[in-house]
């Protein structure tokens, strides 16, 4: 390896990528660095579940995880939105509702949903599932809630629904099916990191820059 010439400045090492905290797909996380104008090879993605989500945050894995509502967590940070995901409903390809263009929210309580999983914030799964339609009728949310195979599993299987995102067709398999609803509104997409953590240059300037792009 030749030397730095006498004079020359040393030679500065490229940031690390940062590192981003999602759920499921990548595929939304790759949309917004794009529309910052950051390239992928400056992303690392970083999977977690939806039983522990901040899990990879706190351990200090993640520099910004990708969420939904703000989670009201006293050490979670909230930016603003950098994204908005419509509503859907998954379901088994066997299923009543598998055929449908859309569907209301108002017959998704004909079946049964999926309940809060592990440590996810019970206010916020009360959002992406809610307990009541508008007109008021319950959801029952009855079934277990832990990864995506095993969602998928009981959906294939049965009657079971779960009220979600449009961003997980992504990574469903063929034979579950994700209905939009026309009902409910979007969900805004916002990155969230450690409070009182001061994030590196680079991953502020990601943020900003995502911020900056939803505006437009």
């Amino acid at each position: 390896m030749p030397l730095p010439r006498p004079g020359s400045a040393p030679p500065t090492a490229a940031p690390r990528p940062v590192r981003l905290g999602v759920h499921g797909s990548t595929r939304q996380a790759e949309r917004i660095a794009a529309a910052a104008g950051v390239p992928p090879s400056a992303v690392e993605y970083v999977p977690y579940e939806v039983a522990e989500p901040f899990a990879p945050l706190r351990a200090g894995l993640a520099d910004i995880m990708l969420l939904k509502y703000d989670p009201l967590e006293p050490d979670i940070a909230v930016s603003a939105p950098v994204a908005f995901d419509g509503r859907a409903v998954l379901v088994g390809a066997g299923h009543p509702l598998a055929g449908r263009a859309e569907v209301s929210i108002e017959e998704v309580a004909d079946h049964e949903a999926f309940r809060c999983p592990g440590s996810f914030p019970p206010h916020v799964w009360d959002l992406v599932v809610p307990p009541h339609t508008p007109r008021g009728r319950p959801i029952r949310r009855v079934h277990p809630m832990t990864t995506l195979d095993a969602l998928a599993e009981l959906l294939r299987g049965g009657s079971a629904v779960h009220v979600s995102f449009r961003s997980l067709e992504a990574v469903l398999p063929p034979d579950i099916k994700i209905i939009p609803v026309h009902d409910l509104p979007p969900s805004p997409v916002a990155f969230g990191r450690l409070r009182g953590v001061e994030p590196p240059g680079h991953v502020a300037r990601f943020v900003a820059a995502a911020e900056r792009a939803v505006q437009r």
